[in-house]
């Protein structure tokens, strides 16, 4: 088979991409000009350049693939970035769901995300029948997330073989960016964590949303989505689970949310206009308010998801970030 995908250099996409190879299935990618290619380079892959922006052009280069995993987005939590996010992250979306319908693409498979799904209930697992709305969503990334997955449930009530997935938090390697857990694993790692929030997060192995996201192309109802993750952990006790594995000591100090969203709001909406660039998001702080903890046994009994250890998952990217130079001093 040959599968086409967006988002190949990133972190899902790139442990999608060896998956699919090393399931000895063909792999188009599709990748920006100039764009960072460390994921894949050296992997048996077909290359083409282009962006999300012209739906005639993907048409001709998705054309002879059995399958598209939508996998690319624009991930910023910045106020300043929100016109590029709408643009990559819906418009580029509609425009991949037409040019699939016009070459008669038998599944698609788009990579949506817990944020679109909204924060649960407290005390409360999200699940997919979790239902939220734009006003409820904090940052724009969130509601572009949204936007983007409804524009994928209308092109399957229009007839497109869609099936969504739904990523929690994926930890593991190839994570060159990296992700915002990553940043966190990396601090950590790199002794600026003195203290610590009180959060909540859906933590899964990158590997395993990579499998997931092919058990979804394998197994998938058309319309449905599933949410890829495993272990809800507190930020505390992935702390501790770091600390365990490097030998480290986990932060014991606790501060209000008050503290980083006042720092964010100095950063973002008054350095960051001086041409200085900040550190923290606002965005960002409001969003770690609310534990993100989700129940993903839909796609484990549904799909066959694996659930390997996070323990594993977060070793594997303690291990890739200091073979890869991310580790300092």
């Amino acid at each position: 088979m040959k599968a086409f995908i967006t988002g190949a250099t990133g972190f899902i996409g790139g442990n999608l991409a060896r998956a699919l190879l090393n399931d000895e299935h063909q792999v188009r990618a599709l990748v920006r000009p100039g764009s960072d290619r460390r994921n894949v380079a050296g992997l048996p892959l077909e290359l083409t350049e282009g962006d999300l922006d012209n739906q005639y052009k993907l048409a001709e280069q998705i054309a002879g693939c059995d399958v598209v995993f939508h996998v690319a987005a624009h991930y910023s939590l910045w106020v300043k970035d929100r016109g590029s996010i709408y643009h990559a992250n819906v418009g580029g979306t509609k425009n991949l769901l037409a040019a699939a319908r016009t070459v008669g693409v038998k599944r698609f498979v788009h990579t949506s995300s817990v944020a679109a799904i909204g924060v649960p209930a407290p005390n409360t697992l999200g699940t997919e029948e979790t239902q939220t709305t734009l006003d409820e969503l904090v940052s724009d990334y969130k509601k572009s997330k949204y936007m983007a997955e409804q524009a994928a449930l209308q092109a399957a009530r229009e007839g497109l073989d869609v099936v969504i997935v739904n990523p929690s938090t994926p930890i593991g390697a190839y994570d060159v960016k990296p992700t915002p857990t990553g940043e966190i694993i990396l601090r950590f790692l790199q002794d600026r964590m003195p203290a610590y929030v009180r959060t909540g997060l859906n933590l899964v192995d990158v590997e395993d949303v990579a499998r997931g996201h092919i058990l979804a192309w394998q197994k998938g109802r058309t319309g449905a989505r599933y949410i890829l993750g495993n272990r809800n952990l507190s930020l505390k006790e992935m702390l501790e689970i770091l600390a365990a594995i490097t030998g480290k000591r986990a932060p014991r100090m606790v501060i209000p949310h008050s503290i980083p969203l006042a720092v964010a709001f100095i950063d973002e909406m008054i350095l960051s206009r001086l041409g200085k660039k900040p550190r923290v998001s606002f965005y960002s702080v409001q969003m770690s308010r609310k534990a993100m903890y989700y129940d993903s046994s839909k796609a484990v009994r549904e799909l066959g998801l694996p659930q390997n250890p996070v323990e594993m998952a977060l070793e594997k990217a303690v291990r890739w970030f200091g073979e890869n130079g991310y580790i300092k001093g």
